[in-house]
């Protein structure tokens, strides 16, 4: 038996799979899209969602909320995955544990855990208004504000992870040379430690981005009713309204915008200052 059809025997199982499960639905509902409302081929739905400001907000709304969870979780994570890199093995694996420790818990249950503390009755308002720091409490849910907390919240190990991998595979002796030839840890940070992780930054910011771009869930829950996203309107124009092709076309101007905007991003970052970074 030659070798790529031992291959293909090996992995047919999988795409039979993928293609059953995955690959036809998509194909089935992105058909679904180009759908009127007598079944006829049309762009109706792509043409309302770009003549209409509403769709056009939600779209950028989304986008804005998922770039700032993605800066929340790379200033947060960083830090972390800073301290893991320099950490024992048991530290490290302490560490590790408690990032993932919250994924064992259901995102509805975090969820709501967040809406008793950032509530207006909530410990944060409770604590800040008994010291007198305010005198009527913060909004801090149902905005982009909760929705950008309860996603860095859900995605902020995925940046962590990433982040702490490339921090891994750098030779401590580059640090050490750079320290021997007069620089200070500000120049060795950034002349050798964050061009080398780069990869993992590229990595867990793809992935916290294209997650907050779809995530339902949190923005449900934390953004309320006032605060939507595509996702939140994809789910409403099916389920809600029985609009499947509006609600098809939906979904894939959320999968292509997110898709066009990771590869624009990628992009930037390999084709410039750091694109050596990549070559490997």
């Amino acid at each position: 038996m030659s070798k790529r059809l031992s291959v293909t025997l090996l992995t047919a199982p999988a795409m039979i799979l993928l293609l059953g499960v995955f690959i036809l639905p998509m194909l089935m509902m992105l058909l679904l899209s180009f759908q009127d409302e007598n079944q006829a081929f049309s762009f109706h739905n792509y043409s309302l969602f770009i003549q209409d400001p509403y769709y056009l907000e939600i779209l950028w709304r989304t986008i804005r909320v998922s770039l700032w969870t993605v800066l929340a979780c790379l200033l947060l994570g960083f830090p972390v995955a800073m301290y893991m890199a320099q950490a024992t093995g048991k530290m490290r694996g302490i560490v590790t544990m408690l990032i993932l420790a919250p994924h064992l818990i259901s995102v509805v249950i975090r969820n709501f855990g967040w809406v008793v503390v950032l509530g207006e009755k909530g410990w944060i308002n409770e604590t800040l208004m008994s010291l007198g720091v305010i005198d009527q409490p913060l909004r801090l849910l149902y905005n982009e504000l909760g929705i950008v907390i309860g996603l860095t919240d859900s995605f902020i190990a995925y940046m962590v992870l990433a982040i702490a991998t490339s921090l891994y595979a750098i030779d401590p002796s580059l640090n050490k040379a750079a320290s021997i030839l007069g620089a200070s840890r500000a120049r060795t940070f950034f002349s050798v430690t964050l061009p080398l992780c780069l990869p993992g930054m590229i990595a867990g910011t793809t992935l916290v981005f294209s997650l907050s771009m779809s995530a339902f869930v949190t923005p449900a829950l934390m953004g309320g009713t006032s605060v939507k996203v595509m996702p939140v309107i994809a789910y409403e124009q099916i389920m809600a309204t029985l609009n499947w092709p509006l609600g098809a076309a939906l979904a894939f101007l959320l999968l292509g915008s997110t898709i066009l905007l990771v590869t624009l991003y990628t992009k930037l970052i390999e084709t410039k200052r750091y694109k050596e970074v990549f070559a490997s």
